[in-house]
């Protein structure tokens, strides 16, 4: 909601009243301009100013909420977007106005979606869908039909990265919420053709190209990335065109159509070089390289690692160093430039130990190794964290790994590329995990799992009963500080009557404790005067649903560590435990005049 809309709504019942609104409005709209400018944090400082300031005006007081919300979003501090969201909602739901309400449930989804809470955000959004469809209201409803794809979308990739999955390969709760994601956008897109909005179609095709994508049919995928090119370049959207270009190489790649591949990279790098985004160039240089490994042309992909080497080294990302050297390594190697490729592989076993990449560690050990044989120098000793990994990558491959090879003839060839699983910089230790066989838990295993949990959850439970107990103790610390009518210690020892004064004693602390432990309704910050939000059952529906999840209740994934100049898509994943299983065919093979 603008705030110069809301000028002429400010009461001039009284002078004292006028005044205020009249100082919160002009702040508020100083900190509209400056968040317009771009200087959000500015902005935040001046709409805080004018909530100390006050007003009784409902619909700019919901105006500053809702931008305050949006604010804060941008300047990543999601909690308290979510706060100042909520209050917009409740307000809005006060006022009875209903576009308002629809509002404020989008921008509270989209901020629920972003803090990983999902269901909660599906609540908001289909709320928001609810009403704009019951106003008619057909861009809010096109908004909230994007917004839902968007939910569905994220919550599908979150839960499908936790496992070692590739695009076609996810579980069926990954593939449902997927598959809702693409219900969303095509209701969507079919809604911006009927209102002419070709902006907004190319943003439904292009989520559209990456969610098929996820889903393994990468030629419906290749179709929307296509429409989501032709509308970019009509709009001159250089951004929009290197997204699609790269999105389109990953589907070839798929494919195993890497000429195709190599031509959309190439048009990636140079759309790159013309926004200036260094980042994005090492990364299309990153993908070209192991684009012409792929197709066994050494040469140029050791030209395109090098640049991306530099690249990486001028925006001090180490771990797009690592994967550089650990690219230009196998090159040389399959070049049989041994030498070279040890330098390489030394350089990569020491950024690995750098940035705690474990499984980096394992695999430059193994290609040190491999070299010094081919080289005729002494073997070095593995680790013994490595030796592990070693073993977990000697494994034979999955069923799923086998089916693959089949699918994909094209990629059979590639026995001699020695691609490893440390490609991907934010799967670092999850890659090993997933070629270590899952040890069977038996059922004494289980029971005693089960038993050491109730042990836990026992003592945690004795302790809160304990925390609610009343202790003697502090009647005799505290005892000048009671009122004439608490009782002492003394009149508690005496008789019938002492024993009553005790348990009124006792009941008296035990209800001051329960009151501490109550949670007083939120007011309304800035509306003068101040009220109680009023009782709200959607926002009680939303509490609820956050109570269920159980997600909440797990441990979080550890943070892995990350390079700018590595794609966040890092399709070789696939590639990688494709060769994970062929450990012979990665090892250089040692000359026979050495044997």
């Amino acid at each position: 909601m603008s705030l110069s809309a809301s000028v002429d709504n400010v009461s001039t019942a009284d002078t004292q009243s006028c005044d205020s609104s009249n100082m919160c409005l002009e702040l508020a709209l100083e900190g509209e301009r400056l968040c317009k400018a771009g200087d959000c944090r500015a902005g935040v400082a001046f709409f805080q100013a004018a909530i100390q300031a006050g007003t009784d005006d409902l619909r700019t007081l919901s105006a500053i909420y809702s931008q305050l919300g949006n604010a804060y979003f941008y300047l990543g501090d999601y909690l308290k977007a979510m706060q100042y969201h909520k209050l917009d909602l409740t307000l809005a739901r006060t006022m009875g106005d209903k576009l308002g309400e629809a509002k404020s449930s989008g921008n509270l989804g989209n901020t629920l979606k972003v803090m990983g809470k999902f269901d909660e955000a599906m609540i908001c959004c289909k709320r928001h869908l609810e009403i704009s469809r019951e106003l008619n209201d057909k861009l809010s409803e096109g908004r909230a039909l994007y917004n839902l794809g968007n939910v569905y979308h994220a919550k599908g990739k979150h839960i499908g990265r936790v496992g070692q999955q590739d695009p076609g390969e996810f579980p069926e709760d990954v593939r449902e919420c997927l598959q809702q994601a693409v219900f969303y956008y095509e209701e969507n897109l079919k809604l911006m053709r009927e209102l002419n909005d070709t902006a907004a179609q190319g943003r439904a095709c292009g989520n559209l190209g990456n969610t098929y994508y996820l889903l393994g049919d990468f030629q419906q995928a290749i179709q929307y990335h296509h429409e989501r090119l032709k509308i970019a370049r009509e709009f001159g959207d250089k951004a929009a065109e290197r997204r699609a270009y790269s999105n389109l190489g990953n589907s070839h790649i798929f494919l195993g159509e890497f000429e195709k591949a190599a031509e959309h990279y190439k048009r990636t790098l140079e759309l790159a070089q013309e926004l200036n985004d260094k980042a994005i160039e090492a990364q299309a240089c990153y993908s070209l390289g192991n684009t012409y490994t792929l197709l066994r042309d050494y040469p140029t992909a050791i030209d395109y690692h090098y640049r991306h080497l530099h690249i990486a080294q001028n925006l001090m990302d180490r771990v797009g160093e690592g994967r550089a050297c650990w690219s230009l390594g196998n090159a040389h190697s399959a070049m049989g430039n041994h030498e070279k490729a040890l330098h390489f592989a030394t350089q990569h076993l020491e950024i690995s130990k750098e940035v705690g990449d474990t499984v980096g560690q394992a695999t430059a050990q193994m290609n040190i190794s491999d070299l010094r044989k081919a080289l005729g120098l002494p073997e070095g000793e593995l680790s013994p964290d490595s030796a592990k990994l070693v073993t977990s990558f000697s494994a034979q491959p999955s069923p799923l790994l086998r089916r693959y090879r089949v699918r994909r003839e094209s990629m059979t060839r590639l026995d001699i590329i020695k691609l490893t699983p440390d490609a991907k910089a934010r799967n670092n230790a999850e890659a090993a995990l997933s070629h270590t066989p899952v040890p069977h838990h038996n059922e004494q295993t289980a029971n005693e799992d089960e038993d050491s949990f109730f042990d836990l959850l026992s003592r945690f439970q004795s302790e809160r009963m304990d925390d609610q107990r009343c202790s003697l103790s502090i009647i005799s610390e505290n005892k000048e500080n009671h009122s004439t009518n608490s009782p002492s210690l003394n009149s508690i020892n005496n008789g019938d009557a002492g024993q009553e004064d005790l348990l009124d004693l006792i009941v008296g602390m035990q209800s001051k404790r329960m009151d501490e432990q109550r949670v007083a309704l939120p007011h309304l910050p800035g509306l003068c005067p101040p009220a109680n939000a009023p009782d709200d059952g959607f926002l009680e529906m939303l509490m609820r649903c956050q109570g269920e999840r159980l997600e909440d209740q797990r441990s979080s994934l550890p943070d892995i560590v990350g390079g700018s100049t590595v794609p966040d898509e890092d399709f070789f994943s696939l590639i990688m435990r494709l060769q994970s299983g062929r450990m012979e065919d990665q090892r250089a093979t040692v000359p026979n005049n050495l044997k």
